[in-house]
């Protein structure tokens, strides 16, 4: 089994938002991401996606996103991320998807081969934009993130690796530790997968690479070329029969 990310779809939701206005690079980029995504994931495969999946602002509008995204292959295993205002109640949410698409918020999700955790995240307090206003909800991310990894830990018992996702990079380029990186190395988490940082100024603000045993990968799907990105490759004794 092979684990992929991509973030960032931010596929239409009805709102008719085109995203070529953010750069040329973005034309035609749903039906490029799907193509690559057929390509190259296969159905006993899984594909993290963390964060900013649809412009739509209600469920109803972002379900048919959600369909077209169940009908590819692999699990898919989503996350919230800023942009994603039509994530709403888990239960009516999860009562309505295709059993090939998982939610993660405040618990955690097991894949088989890995445990997979995750939350949005927040820009950090070193960011010079951050704000008195951004210091709640940066910590309300630290305790969902938290119950994330507890919940991950307990399913993964001695055996097999977490992986998180964060939709904000929990980790800049100056490599300074923060709330996000110390939980992550708390609970043991062998790598993660971020989003968010789009255009080529911006990748390089986010930290890529091994850091106190955690590996941090950057999927903004601009940043991938519109294609996910291998990030393990379980073998077969790995994976629960």
């Amino acid at each position: 089994m092979k684990l992929f990310a991509i973030a960032d779809l931010h596929l239409d939701g009805g709102a008719g938002k085109p995203m070529d206005v953010f750069g040329p690079n973005w034309a035609g980029h749903r039906d490029r991401i799907f193509g690559s995504w057929r390509e190259t994931v296969g159905e006993e495969d899984a594909v993290l996606v963390p964060g900013d999946i649809s412009w739509a602002m209600h469920f109803r509008d972002a379900l048919p996103d959600l369909t077209d995204l169940s009908e590819l292959p692999g699990k898919k295993v989503l996350l919230r991320g800023n942009h994603d205002y039509w994530w709403g109640s888990l239960t009516q949410m999860r009562s309505v998807l295709p059993e090939s698409v998982k939610l993660v918020q405040n618990d955690a999700c097991d894949i088989g081969a890995a445990v997979i955790a995750g939350s949005r995240g927040w820009i950090l307090p070193s960011d010079s934009d951050f704000k008195t206003a951004d210091k709640k909800i940066y910590e309300r991310e630290l305790i969902r993130l938290e119950l994330s990894l507890s919940a991950a830990k307990r399913l993964a018992g001695q055996d097999k690796p977490i992986v998180a996702m964060l939709h904000y990079p929990p980790l800049m380029r100056d490599g300074a530790p923060t709330g996000f990186t110390a939980l992550l190395e708390k609970y043991g988490v062998s790598r993660c997968v971020y989003g968010h940082l789009h255009g080529s100024p911006a990748w390089e603000v986010g930290f890529k690479g091994e850091s106190n045993g955690v590996v941090y990968d950057l999927v903004s799907a601009d940043a991938l070329g519109f294609a996910p990105l291998c990030i393990e490759e379980f073998c077969e004794g790995d994976e629960e029969e």
